[in-house]
């Protein structure tokens, strides 16, 4: 492992963490992820969250493995799988690197301390104050650009359009609940069929399309969180693969990490 001495920690497993994940792993870093006890991802074939509830996934040839705690992160990951640990505060393990790949939108507990070298996703973290370097993480011309001091775009709140669909394409939870599904990521489906339910109430295919995405089944969610994407696209294999905002991201973190270890010689 060429940077084997370099252990990045990153919090968040969901589709863009895994990105900067897949990014890290294949340019030679040790990786290790950090979720929390119930993973609200939505993109879960794509997720290395998914291995909290599963055990074990694999995201186009990379492992992902849940392991028991923090201790145990530095060995597995030496062995180029990705130990997966529920652990909602960062464990200092030795760390070279740590990323936040929340996308919280807004400032958590990040702090330039967290690691030699932080690293944050999206809105809500500042280059120079909680970290020391953000990747914008929004559609568009800067996508995966490395900002070295302010904020990436503020978050519009509007999903990026997919095929000609933008909001239209995300399911939300119509009351609180827990999501029961009678499809699955991967299954074609047409306008109006009853994907599943939430208390009692149904969630219906928006248009024609795959089911890009699911929150897990049985997952208790807010009114009005994100459950689920349909993509007009309707190519199944699609959901099985990495996105390009993801790459993007994550080639954007991989920059940044090789540029600060370049700049100390």
């Amino acid at each position: 492992m060429l940077f084997g001495d370099h252990l990045v920690l990153i919090r968040g497993g969901g589709d863009l963490g895994t990105g900067v994940a897949w990014r890290l792993h294949h340019a030679g870093f040790p990786v290790g992820v950090l979720e929390l006890p119930n993973p609200l991802t939505v993109r879960r074939s794509v997720a290395l969250s998914t291995a909290v509830t599963d055990g074990e996934i694999s995201v186009e040839g990379l492992i992902g493995r849940r392991v028991a705690g923090p201790v145990e992160v530095p060995a597995v990951a030496a062995t180029g799988e990705i130990p997966v640990v529920v652990s909602p505060q960062l464990p200092h393990l030795g760390q070279t690197v740590a990323v936040d790949a929340r996308l919280a939108k807004r400032a958590l507990d990040t702090t330039r301390d967290d690691a030699p070298f932080v690293v944050g996703l999206g809105p809500g973290l500042d280059a120079g104050d909680n970290c020391h370097a953000v990747v914008e993480t929004a559609r568009g011309h800067h996508l995966g650009r490395v900002i070295w001091s302010g904020r990436a775009a503020a978050d519009t709140g509007t999903p990026g359009v997919i095929g000609g669909k933008g909001a239209e394409r995300v399911l939300r939870a119509p009351v609180e609940g827990a999501a029961r599904w009678e499809h699955e990521i991967g299954d074609i489906v047409t306008e109006g069929t009853v994907m599943g339910r939430v208390e009692g109430r149904d969630i219906a295919a928006p248009f024609d399309g795959v089911v890009r995405g699911l929150v897990a089944d049985g997952t208790h969610v807010a009114a009005g969180a994100k459950i689920g994407d349909v993509d007009p696209r309707a190519d199944p294999s699609t959901c099985r693969e990495i996105s390009d905002k993801a790459l993007a991201v994550g080639g954007g973190v991989v920059e940044a990490v090789l540029s600060w270890l370049g700049s100390r010689g």
